[in-house]
């Protein structure tokens, strides 16, 4: 058996002395698995950092083996993720949850249009985070469990929608929040549409696709623990829009 392919990095170990376990995504084959061996050389080792762009190649003897790739370099994004903080918390929050969340061989190419597209602006921190942030509900639409913004599931109407059900994913408004408000996660502007939208209000999006994310993701025996990554980045973006916005308030 074997195919060729392209695929984003998303992670590696070792096995062995010298070789490397990889798991790539890939238009056609979707989040795969398979063995490097000499992923440990100097020509090699360079070039697999998580998000790089790669050439691959796979072949096993039968279809359900783990098979063996080899590869050569597409696109390297390591050079800013190596020298920018930001970068790097937002690439490892990327490949973490592909990692948690694809099922291993199934296509998802739009999605993989969407993942790369996006690692392509890494460096663009001004539009990166809504960008971030409508994968997050690209995600969840691709794996079935997409958000339903269209109107109120309370009222039926299509304004003023300010909140989100945590239990059906509908949006609701401020008139038919009543007193479950509290209970209830944020819908801020940047989730119905705009190109633009402060870090402040994109981590408050965040609360609300993380939320639908564990529930949906992670494993209740706690044997698939929920990718810190993910927190990480959330937690770096809501400090510099704090920041931001107090800065803000100063200048005023």
């Amino acid at each position: 058996m074997e195919w060729r392919d392209e695929g984003i990095l998303l992670g590696i170990r070792r096995h062995g002395e010298s070789a490397a376990i990889l798991e790539l995504f890939t238009p056609s084959r979707g989040r795969h698995v398979g063995v490097l061996r000499g992923a440990t050389s100097r020509k090699i080792a360079p070039i697999l950092q998580p998000g790089a762009q790669l050439s691959v190649s796979w072949r096993a003897r039968l279809e359900d083996h783990i098979g063996s790739f080899t590869v050569e370099p597409l696109r390297s994004r390591s050079a800013i993720v190596m020298s920018d903080r930001q970068a790097l918390e937002g690439m490892s929050a990327v490949t973490s949850l592909l990692i948690h969340a694809l099922p291993e061989r199934e296509a998802h190419l739009s999605l993989y249009r969407r993942t790369e597209a996006l690692l392509d602006i890494l460096d663009e921190y001004s539009v990166w985070p809504l960008a971030y942030l409508r994968w997050e509900l690209a995600l969840l639409e691709e794996l079935g469990y997409g958000l339903d913004l269209s109107r109120c599931a309370v009222t039926g109407v299509n304004e003023r929608l300010d909140f989100v059900s945590p239990r059906s994913g509908r949006a609701v408004s401020a008139e038919g929040a009543g007193e479950w408000v509290d209970r209830l996660l944020p819908l801020p502007p940047c989730f119905l549409g705009g190109t633009e939208a402060p870090d402040s209000e994109v981590a408050a999006g965040l609360v609300t696709t993380g939320h639908f994310l564990r529930q949906h993701l992670t494993d209740q025996t706690g044997q698939r623990p929920f990718p810190g990554a993910r927190q990480r980045f959330v937690d770096g973006l809501s400090r510099r829009g704090g920041l931001a916005q107090r800065q803000h308030q100063i200048d005023q």
